[in-house]
């Protein structure tokens, strides 16, 4: 009877023990996996990984920004890793002597130091998938405690109104500047001796009449053929018309030469 007590009472302290080492081997294992928890996730470029991942994430306060972004879960999931910490000499959030100095930069100098990245800070966070936006709503966040930030996007409608109304008024000058020279500007043959050109290659016909071209200083001769105006003439004398070959039968002429030439041709009737 002895031997029959000794006996189960060891089967149950070995039972006892086994339970024990059997929980003791769980919490083990749980804080284990929570110390090989990774800190964060990789998040490669082309995945979701911007507002619609931070978006799920527990603010903790409900703060929410401009257009729907918000700030605080983009910071809780993102930044505060190290500004939360002060990991890298990231200045902490809300410690306003580590944030005087950068303070004196101004907004858009931090900014700016959030989408590129500056020091120890890699650009976005880390997060490449991060729009300007994001970074302009979650930057605010991280500096609200300590300085006045702008209102995300209250600017952005005068400063592009201003823009579009400045380009405006340059295609307005542009347009302004093209008429003047248009109106003032003399045409490229005006400086050339059409006299000249005229005693070497027309005056053969336009002096004696023949093949029945009309004489230089012949109103009667010529009247018709100005109403059809200068470009016309032009175009007869560079292309040729009945008996009268192209460009008078020189080809060599440039066509502002042969235009030259017609501008002397029909001074003495116009």
């Amino acid at each position: 009877m002895k031997s029959s007590k000794l006996i189960m009472g060891s089967l149950a302290a070995l039972g006892l023990t086994a339970g024990m080492s059997s929980a003791q081997a769980e919490v083990d294992r749980d804080a284990i996996a929570e110390r090989l928890k990774p800190v964060g996730q990789l998040c490669l470029q082309g995945e979701d990984c911007g507002t619609a991942a931070t978006a799920a994430a527990d603010t903790g306060n409900g703060d929410a920004a401009a257009g729907g972004i918000d700030g605080a879960a983009i910071y809780n999931s993102v930044c505060m890793a190290c500004h939360e910490t002060g990991a890298a000499g990231a200045p902490v959030r809300g410690d306003a002597d580590a944030w005087a100095e950068r303070v004196d930069q101004g907004f858009d100098t931090l900014l700016d130091h959030s989408i590129n990245g500056i020091g120890a800070m890699p650009a976005r966070g880390g997060n490449p998938n991060l729009s300007d936006e994001e970074m302009e709503v979650v930057t605010a966040y991280l500096l609200e405690p300590v300085m006045d930030v702008p209102e995300v996007g209250a600017d952005d409608a005068p400063v592009e109104e201003a823009a579009a109304e400045e380009a405006a008024a340059d295609e307005q000058e542009v347009a302004e500047a093209a008429d003047d020279a248009a109106a003032t500007d003399e045409p490229a043959h005006a400086g050339i001796d059409g006299g000249e050109i005229y005693n070497r290659v027309c005056m053969a016909c336009h002096e004696t009449g023949a093949a029945g071209a009309p004489i230089r200083g012949d109103a009667d001769a010529w009247a018709a053929r100005l109403e059809q105006g200068m470009e016309t003439l032009y175009d007869h004398s560079i292309n040729g018309f009945n008996a009268m070959p192209a460009k008078g039968g020189n080809p060599n002429l440039s066509d502002d030469e042969v235009k030259a030439s017609v501008d002397y041709l029909v001074e003495p009737v116009q």
